[in-house]
C-alpha cells in the first residue's frame, strides 16, 4: 500500500503544478492511494466546488483542509454532499462536513483524518482527544490510517506525531507550507513529517507574491496578499509504504521538484 500525500496546493499555479507534475509522480512511484491538500486552492484562500472535483477527475482520491477551510463561502453550498472532503475534524460540534472519511481500495480501507493545531491558531477543540476518537471508531474498520495535522507549531506537530505513533499509519503536517526534512519511521510503526511543504510558486513567499510579505514585515500595515501570476512552480509530497494488514508505515520519502524557468499561470 503506497499514500502520496500532497502538500498545500496554492492557487492557480499550484493547481497548473499539480495538473503539470502529478501524472509523471504518478508514474514513478505508481501510488495506491493519492490525496491532497485543497484549502488553499482557490485563489490561495479556500475551495470551490468546481476545483475539489477537478481534483477528484485527476484521480485524487480524498482532500484535506484546514484554518482555511471557510473562507470561500461556497464550501457551505457542498461539503455536506462530498464525501472525500475531510475538514478538520477538531471543529466545534455542529460543524458542517466530515473530519475522516474512507477510501476503498479492492478490499481495503485508508481512513483519512484531518485536524487543525491551536497554537498560533484559532483555539478549537483538541485536536489529540479527537484523534483518540476518530482512530477508535476508524479501527473497526481498518487498520491503514492518514493523519493530515494542519498546525503552525513544529512542537504541536512533533507531540501528535509521537502520541499517536503505533496508533495510525502516519502523521503528516501542512500549513507552513515550507517542506521539512525529518522524514521519519518512529519506534511503534508511525511514518512522522512535520511539514509536507506546498504546491505553487517557489520563487514567491509560501506562495504568494513576496512583495506584499516583505511589504508587511517592513511596515507592519495590512497588506493583501494575491498569488502571482507567474514564477517557478513547484510540486511537494511525501510517499509512504504501508503494510496492508497491520497498517504499520514501513518506507516514507519526501518528494520535491520544481521547474527550471518561470511560468505564465
Amino acid at each position: 500500500m503506497k499514500i502520496l500525500f500532497i502538500g498545500d496546493v496554492v492557487g492557480a499555479p499550484g493547481r497548473k503544478s499539480l495538473k503539470s507534475f502529478l501524472p509523471k509522480i504518478k508514474e514513478k512511484y505508481h501510488p495506491t492511494v493519492t490525496i491532497v491538500n485543497g484549502e488553499n486552492a482557490a485563489g490561495g484562500k479556500g475551495i470551490t466546488h468546481k476545483i475539489y472535483r477537478e481534483f477528484l477527475e485527476m484521480g485524487i482520491q480524498a482532500v484535506t483542509m484546514g484554518n482555511h477551510c471557510w473562507d470561500n463561502k461556497e464550501i457551505f453550498e457542498f461539503i455536506g454532499d462530498e464525501k472525500y472532503l475531510v475538514r478538520p475534524a477538531n471543529f466545534p460540534e455542529g460543524t458542517p462536513g466530515s473530519g475522516m472519511v474512507f477510501i476503498k481500495v479492492n478490499d481495503l480501507e485508508v481512513a483519512v483524518i484531518n485536524l487543525q493545531g491551536r497554537t498560533f491558531l484559532p483555539a478549537i477543540d483538541c485536536p489529540f482527544k479527537k484523534a483518540d476518537e476518530l482512530i477508535a471508531e476508524a479501527k473497526k474498520r481498518t487498520n491503514i490510517i492518514f493523519v493530515d495535522f494542519h498546525a503552525e507549531a513544529t512542537s504541536e506537530k512533533q507531540a501528535l506525531g509521537w502520541y499517536l505513533d503505533g496508533k495510525v499509519s502516519a502523521v503528516v503536517g501542512t500549513h507552513t507550507h515550507v517542506q521539512t526534512a525529518d522524514e521519519t519511521l518512529l519506534p511503534n510503526g508511525t511514518a512522522y513529517l512535520t511539514d509536507c511543504g506546498m504546491t505553487g510558486v517557489a520563487d514567491g513567499i509560501i506562495g504568494v507574491e513576496k512583495e506584499a510579505v516583505i511589504k508587511k514585515f517592513l511596515t507592519n500595515l495590512p497588506v493583501r496578499f494575491e498569488v502571482p501570476k507567474r514564477g517557478i512552480l513547484q510540486f511537494n509530497a511525501v510517499l509512504i509504504e504501508v503494510d496492508k494488514k497491520t497498517g504499520t508505515a514501513k518506507r516514507i520519502e519526501r518528494i520535491a521538484v520544481k521547474n527550471a524557468e518561470p511560468e505564465e499561470v
